[in-house]
């Protein structure tokens, strides 16, 4: 979902597959359609891996409903003031239509959808026909995963970023790629106002608004859910039946439990999930097989890395999507990367939350066992030290705010050496290094074996550095004696 978590009944409602696997590129995939004119998506978001040769020209389509008969969009003011034109992130959910017939109604204005696929694991194109019906004249649909995880997931590996010690910043890491080309639609489409359909209570309204004034100073930001009285899913369904939104029977009943998901992960809240006491429940689960359900026999597996970043798994090469996406399937397989933990949101509040993140759990164990024997000790313990703060600008919704690129310029820096392999070993929930090695390794066993050395340590040498090392301690010791 792009913009807000959708609530869910069933594993068939969070995603269509256990592992959802990159969908092959199209022209469609990122066409703008216009009620007056066809043009093509400008180069610069243009889908990859498209040959120019057969690639199909934009369609236009033209909307027939009452909205649509308009011959000119008209404005008003809605609660935080005038708009003309809108980018809404949308998802095609329940909630993200009724936000949209909501903007049209409060607002008068012209709404532009932006859907994103982040690789969450669902079919995209109900979304386009959804807007359509809408009278939306311009679409956006993006694909948007290798760069997700090549400008995002990447370099926030590249840090070990871990947020309270444990949460490997799935859902976080998503809002600024969101936010960021939400803004370019806008300055594309002439829009004045952004919307995004998180609620007041959570982190995503932050991450969603500091990316949008980060990029566009002056843009309005629109939040339905503090500013509508649809505070209830008893209104927010007759508000839909009232408007002719279609609403599932699956969704008339309470859900269990929210989700959101992308390629890096997929997280659970809410609902059946709030008290902290009660255990999860094990059909939920959409990406992995339980521990206990792993098979008995480990899988071992060996990943090459390039300047910290994963290119090869067993010789074969992938791109950053397609590496993430079978590091998911393998961890997956083995039970890997479930988590139930409880985080300290942004606002103030404490919430639960149960993710699976299998292929960033893999990931984060062999790249921190590479980074061993090719990062020095200071380069390795300072980043130590840089990560809590780095992971919790990113949770807190600081992408792209100065710091964390003056870290991330620090933490590139040293990644240019961690270039090696490491041979792993996953079984039933673990990731266990059984091996790495590395052209740059700073490992000399000739230097740390217990066994004649030639020479290479001349361990008389360590009295001076002890002696060194405890003066100060002596010297305090006789200072002030037994005080």
């Amino acid at each position: 979902c792009v913009c807000a978590r959708r609530w869910t009944l069933s594993r068939a409602h969070v995603a269509h597959a256990r592992h959802p696997a990159p969908r092959a590129h199209t022209a469609r995939n990122q066409t703008m359609v216009f009620a007056s004119l066809a043009i093509r998506p400008p180069a610069a978001c243009a889908p990859r891996r498209v040959n120019a040769s057969s690639a199909a020209p934009a369609k236009v389509t033209r909307s027939i409903t009452s909205g649509a008969k308009r011959a000119a969009v008209r404005t008003r003011a809605g609660p935080s003031g005038d708009v003309k034109k809108v980018v809404l992130a949308y998802s095609g959910g329940l909630d993200t239509s009724i936000i949209l017939k909501w903007l049209q109604d409060t607002y008068g204005c012209e709404v532009v959808t932006f859907t994103a696929d982040l690789g969450q694991g669902e079919e995209l194109e109900p979304a386009r026909k959804k807007a359509e019906q809408f009278g939306v004249k311009q679409i956006f649909i993006d694909d948007l995963r290798e760069e997700f995880v090549r400008d995002y997931v990447f370099p926030m590996f590249r840090a070990n970023a871990v947020y309270e010690g444990t949460y490997l910043l799935g859902t976080s890491i998503a809002r600024p790629l969101i936010a960021k080309r939400q803004i370019e639609i806008a300055k594309m489409v002439g829009a004045d106002a952004v919307c995004h359909g998180a609620t007041g209570k959570g982190n995503d309204q932050v991450r969603f608004e500091l990316g949008y004034y980060g990029f566009k100073p002056d843009v309005k930001g629109i939040a339905p859910w503090r500013e509508w009285d649809l505070n209830s899913r008893t209104k927010l369904l007759a508000y839909a039946d009232a408007n002719g939104i279609p609403v599932a029977q699956s969704k008339r009943q309470d859900a269990p439990y929210s989700t959101d998901a992308n390629l890096l992960h997929i997280s659970y809240e809410g609902n059946a999930l709030e008290d902290p006491w009660v255990e999860y429940s094990e059909d939920m689960f959409t990406r992995s097989v339980s521990p206990e359900n792993a098979p008995d026999t480990p899988t071992y597996i060996e990943v090459e890395f390039e300047k910290g970043d994963p290119v090869a798994i067993d010789g074969v090469r992938y791109s950053p999507a397609e590496m993430l996406t079978k590091l998911n399937q393998l961890g997956g397989d083995n039970g890997i990367g479930r988590l139930d933990i409880v985080e300290s949101r942004f606002v103030g509040m404490k919430s639960r939350g149960v993710y699976e993140t299998p292929g960033g759990t893999v990931l984060m164990h062999i790249r921190r066992a590479l980074e061993t024997i090719c990062l020095d000790r200071g380069e390795s313990h300072y980043k130590d030290q840089m990560m809590p703060q780095y992971a919790e600008l990113i949770y807190n919704g600081f992408w792209f705010s100065p710091e964390r690129e003056m870290m991330q310029a620090a933490i590139d820096k040293c990644s240019e050496s961690v270039t090696g392999t490491v041979r792993a070993k996953l079984y039933k929930g673990n990731v266990i290094v059984v091996g790495r090695k590395a052209k740059n390794s700073l490992y000399d066993d000739k230097l740390s074996t217990f066994e004649e050395d030639g020479g290479a340590y001349d361990q008389k040498d360590a009295a001076g550095f002890i002696k060194l090392q405890a003066l100060r301690l002596r010297t305090l010791r006789v200072a002030r004696g037994d005080q």
